[in-house]
C-alpha cells in the first residue's frame, strides 16, 4: 500500500485523456460459474495492458461488491477502441465468451461509461491520500496557491472569469 501524502495535491496530465468506467453486477449470486467467469476475464486484460503501455492504458482503481466498478484512464479514445476491437488482445475473446455464456439471460450484468476529457477540462484534489485515481496515473503536484481552489484548477491556475451575481436566495444573501 502506498504511503499517505499529508498535503493538498492534484493530478495534472498533459493533453486529452479518457476516463473509462466499467463493471459487472451479480444478479444471480448462486450462478457462481457465470459471474466468476466474467470476473476472471478482467485481471487477464489488466495484465496485458500493464505489459503493453503503447496500448494507451494509463492505470485503474477498482471497487468490489455486488456491483463492481473500475475507473480506468486511457491516453486516447482511439487507443481504447483499438484495444476493444483487437482480434489479438484479451478483450474480444472475453466479450464473445460473455455473449455466448450469458448474453441477455440476466445472470450477470456488465456495464461501461466512457468520458473524453479535453486538455485542462478536469479538476481534482487529494488530501491525506496515497497517489490515487488520475493523480496516480498522471502524477501529483501541489494544490496550493493558484491551484488551491477548484475553479482555479479548472482554469489551469489562472483566475476564473468573475460571474456577476444578480440575486441570491434570502438564506445566502447574508453571506455575500
Amino acid at each position: 500500500m502506498a504511503a499517505l501524502i499529508n498535503a493538498r495535491r492534484m493530478g495534472r496530465i498533459e493533453g486529452e485523456f479518457v476516463v473509462f468506467l466499467i463493471g459487472m453486477r451479480v444478479n444471480r449470486w448462486w450462478k457462481v460459474g457465470q459471474w466468476l467467469r466474467v470476473a476472471l476475464a478482467m485481471p487477464r486484460m489488466l495484465r496485458e495492458l500493464a505489459a503493453h503501455p503503447e496500448l494507451g492504458f494509463l492505470g485503474a482503481e477498482s471497487w468490489f461488491g455486488r456491483t463492481t466498478v473500475m475507473v480506468s484512464y486511457w491516453r486516447s479514445m482511439e487507443q481504447l477502441h483499438a484495444y476493444a476491437k483487437s482480434r489479438t488482445a484479451e478483450h474480444l475473446p472475453a466479450w464473445k465468451a460473455f455473449n455466448k455464456a450469458v448474453g441477455t439471460n440476466g445472470d450477470v450484468g456488465i456495464w461501461h461509461e466512457t468520458y473524453k476529457s479535453r486538455a485542462g477540462d478536469y479538476e481534482n484534489v487529494y488530501v491525506n491520500m496515497p497517489p490515487f485515481g488520475l493523480g496516480a496515473v498522471a502524477g501529483l503536484v501541489e494544490a496550493t496557491g493558484p491551484n488551491a481552489r477548484a475553479a482555479r484548477r479548472l482554469a489551469g491556475g489562472a483566475a476564473p472569469a468573475e460571474v456577476p451575481v444578480t440575486s441570491l436566495p434570502p438564506e445566502l444573501e447574508a453571506v455575500r
